[in-house]
C-alpha cells in the first residue's frame, strides 16, 4: 500500500471493538514491530447546563479532512521511526461510551510510539476539520469545542 496516498479515515459510526481487535491481529505478521500504542476516543455523557449528552453527530468536509490527516501522517512519519499508523474516525453518529477515534502506531521501540501517539492526537485535536454536534438527551443539541 502506497503511504503517501491520502487515505479516507472516516467509519460510519462508531468504531467496533472487533474493528480494533482485528487491526491489532492483522499486525503480528509484522515480525519487525516491537511495539504498538493505541488512543481511543470515546464519547463521554458530559452534562452541560443540566442536560447530558447521549451522542455526537461528527460532521466533515471529508475530502479536506482527509487531506489534513495525511499532511499530520507525514509530518509523523518525518518526525519519528515508526513502522505502522493506522487513524480512523466516526463521522455520523456515535453514541456515548462508544469510540469515535482509534490511533494506531506501530514501531521496532517502545518509546518512540508512546512520543508519535501523543504527538498525533494532539495535532489531530488541534488541526482536523471535523465538527461534533453534542446532542442531548431531550434531542437537542450544541456544537462541540475542543479541548
Amino acid at each position: 500500500m502506497d503511504k503517501n496516498k491520502v487515505k479516507n479515515v472516516f467509519v460510519k459510526g462508531a468504531i467496533t471493538p472487533e474493528f480494533i481487535a482485528n487491526s491489532i491481529a492483522k499486525h503480528q505478521s509484522k515480525t519487525g514491530i516491537g511495539a504498538h500504542d493505541i488512543f481511543l476516543g470515546q464519547v463521554r455523557a458530559d452534562v452541560i447546563d443540566g442536560k447530558e449528552v447521549k451522542a455526537i453527530d461528527y460532521s466533515a468536509y471529508e475530502s479536506m479532512a482527509n487531506q489534513k490527516f495525511h499532511e499530520i501522517r507525514e509530518a509523523t512519519f518525518a518526525k519519528f521511526e515508526l513502522s505502522c499508523m493506522h487513524i480512523y474516525h466516526s463521522i455520523g453518529r456515535v453514541e456515548t461510551g462508544e469510540i469515535c477515534l482509534f490511533v494506531f502506531v506501530s514501531s521496532p521501540h517502545r518509546k518512540v510510539v508512546f512520543d508519535a501517539l501523543y504527538y498525533v492526537v494532539e495535532e489531530i485535536k488541534a488541526e482536523v476539520p471535523v465538527f461534533g454536534k453534542e446532542v442531548f438527551d431531550d434531542e437537542s443539541y450544541q456544537w462541540k469545542v475542543n479541548t
